[in-house]
């Protein structure tokens, strides 16, 4: 609604950006008027929301927990000594294991022992429906069906047991052909034979429709393991935390469950293969010691047998008995000595490059250690050239890394060779030294004495041999595993995705941001003035607003619609466009009487289209309602907006201004509805309406017609168009300038301003039109526009053109 403004000082107004910025609360205030708008909003994006609720399939997270035991827990006595056998391992990596349960191998079983290759589906409503477990009634077999080969069907099972096979797709081949059979019997189909068998679940007499989707079986464990999390329960804890999600409860159950056997039997697998190989070893020595022991027992039964020799202890029992002690020690020596002997010939013999090494060799400290090391590196080794190649540079660096540490083990073997003969010269001197005191020993009893010293190692390497073979036979026997499930699966929840909770939120947060939003880009890319804000920066005086007219009807603005564009103000009507132009008649009046001059007001704008005829017909009603004698003048003499509300007649001031012989009484149309509201024409439209309104006639009619009326107001052509308007200016009180709401762009204002400080037009004085009353609480408005219309040449038709608001 206008304000009486137009006198306020121009230092009071405020500078501010061409560009001003739309306020949060207007664009609040603006989509809240349009609540219908926010209410669709929300019913579309709810509506989305729901539909793709329903379509998504749910989608469940299963979870379990193992914990991996530490190695000292779970074994029986004597299993204590399979450390020294290299069979279980002295530490457990959690972090290893982690990702041996990640390994796609693992998952690869679960899919072959699950079927997990072939998928069935109900149709649902919404979406397929997964059958599986206790909800599925039958299992096909496609019989040779290549594992990396995929096929679909529609399978079709009556009430009697009939199989119908439909819609068979491999690949990018497609049979239209149906396929039947019964259950249970062969089919033939181009793919293979298929073979329809009922489950447990099965419910003789019920019809079965299902879509049957056989995958690759890489494809489903790749599928599987991008399903699967496998995480540690806590920085320093031996619980792995495993998850799947998957369309099928049971079926993510029994993934996690059959993942946890076949890692268990992994786990078995590669232990019981040191054990196969240390029994191979074990064997082989066993049958060398056996065989020497028999000859040194035939040596010394022939001796004995020979030299009749009697018992040598009761001849020299005390030097005996030192010899004994001695003998002893030496003899563990040996043995010891022997036994490296024996592994550092298997470490340098040719044939045992790829073989793992002897875990139960009797040696210890490093030796064990590093033949432990060697034995797992040697398993990677061949799991990778079973996968690969020898070529494989995984598998060179392993060699590589292998033949290293085979060295070391020689080398360490060397080292503890030395230090057991160091060890045995020293025995052996003290051995030489008691002998000597044996004065009276027969040299066959020295003779006897060595041979049974050789029996005596050779038996006590074979005990300890057969020990440690019924030790590795038990230990292939035992399974005890690695792992304990210490939480199932839980009892059915809630699908984890859609997140149907989380989703509606946000649909409403969308569906009530979504208009926000839009007014938000409509009114910021909006460069046209969108209210009076957008002009109170200007210094001109500012007279009021127009809303718009079709608003204020009540009906829709029409370009071609004359009636609602020339004249609205009424005599008795007090609807928001007739006082809007009481309160710029009063705005006027005030200029006026503060001038004490002001009677001839020129009414120009920047843009055709702004609502000069508009304005200047019902502000010249509104003051002839009050009893003021007013004149119109139709300045635009290329358009004649004006003339067309009384029905462009063919006299008016172009006549006036061609033709000394005109009369004003002539020319000049008494208004209807109103005696004191006259209008002058345009008449004919003249090809040179430049020079008539530059002739001193035009200049002597506004004289003469200055003493007959209380206000004259003169209809100009816009300023940018045409030069008419700066000449009209020459006879005027006052200007005052029409913008259109939504017509004109705000980047204009700056030069309407230079306008004003330049001094171009006479007491310019600003108007703004076409606000409509939805926005005009915050002045913002799409205006509509009309054509500007130039017409050259006697006898243009006005009833051709648009008339302006």
């Amino acid at each position: 609604m206008a304000e009486n403004n137009a006198t306020a000082p121009a230092q009071r107004r405020k500078k501010t950006p061409e560009s001003t910025p739309v306020p949060i609360v207007d664009i609040i205030f603006l989509t809240l008027r349009k609540w219908p708008w926010i209410l669709l909003s929300l019913i579309v994006c709810v509506g989305a929301a729901m539909i793709y609720i329903l379509r998504t399939p749910d989608v469940y997270t299963r979870a379990t927990e193992i914990m991996i035991k530490e190695p000292s827990k779970g074994k029986s006595a004597g299993m204590e000594e399979f450390a020294d056998l290299g069979l279980i391992s002295s530490s457990t990596s959690v972090a290893n294991e982690i990702t041996n349960l990640r390994s796609g191998d693992l998952m690869e079983e679960v899919v072959r022992r699950l079927n997990l290759d072939v998928n069935y589906f109900r149709k649902g409503r919404f979406h397929n429906i997964v059958a599986y477990g206790t909800g599925l009634p039958i299992q096909l077999e496609i019989v040779n069906f290549p594992t990396d080969a995929s096929a679909t069907l529609e399978l079709n099972i009556s009430a009697d047991k009939k199989v119908t096979i439909r819609e068979l797709k491999q690949g990018e081949l497609k049979w239209e052909e149906s396929f039947t059979g019964s259950l249970g019997d062969s089919i033939a189909t181009p793919v293979g034979i298929v073979i329809v068998n009922p489950s447990p679940a099965y419910t003789p007499g019920t019809a079965i429709e299902l879509e049957v989707n056989k995958i690759p079986v890489k494809t489903a464990q790749a599928i599987y393991s991008s399903h699967l999390g496998v995480s540690q329960s806590g920085e320093n804890s031996s619980v792995i935390r495993l998850t799947l999600s998957d369309r099928s409860i049971q079926r993510a159950d029994d993934v996690l469950a059959t993942l946890i056997d076949v890692y268990k039997d992994s786990w078995i697998r590669d232990r019981n293969e040191i054990a196969v190989s240390t029994s191979q070893f074990i064997n082989e020595r066993l049958n060398v010691i056996e065989g020497e022991l028999g000859n040194v027992d035939n040596d010394i039964s022939s001796f004995k047998s020979e030299h009749l020799i009697p018992d040598i202890a009761a001849a020299s029992s005390m030097y005996m008995s030192q010899n004994q002690q001695i003998a002893s020690e030496i003899l563990a020596i040996n043995n010891q000595i022997q036994m490296a002997r024996f592994v550092r010939t298997y470490l340098t013999a040719e044939d045992s490059r790829n073989q793992l090494l002897p875990a139960n060799s009797g040696l210890v400290g490093d030796i064990a250690k590093q033949v432990s090391e060697y034995n797992e590196m040697l398993l990677q080794r061949n799991a990778l050239v079973e996968k690969s190649s020898d070529t494989n540079p995984l598998v060179v660096t392993i060699d590589q890394q292998l033949a290293a540490l085979r060295n070391a083990i020689v080398a360490t073997v060397d080292t503890q060779i030395a230090a057991l003969n160091t060890q045995l010269r020293s025995l052996q001197h003290s051995q030489a030294s008691t002998t000597s005191k044996i004065a009276t020993s027969p040299a066959q009893a020295k003779y006897l004495l060595s041979v049974e010293r050789q029996q005596k190692v050779k038996e006590s390497l074979y005990l300890f041999l057969l020990q440690k073979r019924e030790e590795n036979e038990l230990s292939q026997a035992f399974t005890a595993y690695n792992t304990r499930v210490i939480n199932k699966p839980g009892p059915a929840g809630v699908p984890t995705t859609p997140a149907k909770t989380s989703i509606l939120m946000i649909s409403v947060l969308v569906g009530l941001a979504l208009p926000f939003g839009v007014t938000f880009v409509i009114e910021t890319s909006n460069t046209r003035i969108r209210g009076r804000k957008d002009i109170e920066h200007l210094t001109l005086p500012f007279l009021g607003e127009i809303p718009e007219a079709g608003t204020a009807s009540g009906r829709k603005n029409k370009k071609n619609d004359r009636s609602i564009n020339t004249l609205i103000v009424k005599e008795g009507k007090r609807d928001i466009i007739n006082e809007a132009f009481r309160v710029l008649r009063t705005n006027v009046e005030f200029m006026r009487n503060n001038s004490g001059t002001g009677n001839v007001i020129a009414v120009t704008s920047f843009n055709p289209g702004s609502g000069k005829s508009f304005v200047s017909v019902n502000l010249a009603m509104t003051m002839a309602l009050k009893g003021k004698r007013v004149l119109v003048i139709d300045g635009d003499m290329r358009h004649g907006s004006t003339s067309a509300y009384i029905g462009s007649p063919q006299e008016g001031i172009a006549n006036y201004l061609a033709n000394p012989g005109t009369q004003l009484h002539d020319i000049i149309v008494q208004d209807a509805e109103n005696p004191l509201l006259d209008i002058l024409p345009v008449g004919v439209v003249p090809p040179n309406p430049t020079e008539l309104l530059e002739s001193p006639r035009f200049g002597e009619l506004i004289t003469a017609l200055r003493p007959a009326y209380d206000y004259i107001f003169i209809d100009c052509p816009p300023i940018e168009v045409v030069a008419d308007a700066q000449i009209i200016d020459a006879h005027v009180d006052r200007t005052i300038f029409i913008i259109r709401a939504g017509l004109l762009e705000r980047s204009m204002l700056p030069e309407l301003e230079r306008i004003y400080e330049e001094k171009k037009y006479r007491s310019m004085a600003l108007i703004l039109n076409g606000t409509p009353l939805s926005r005009s609480r915050y002045g913002y408005s799409h205006g509509y526009r009309y054509g500007y219309g130039y017409g050259y040449g006697y006898g243009f038709n006005y009833g051709n053109k648009k008339t302006g608001h």
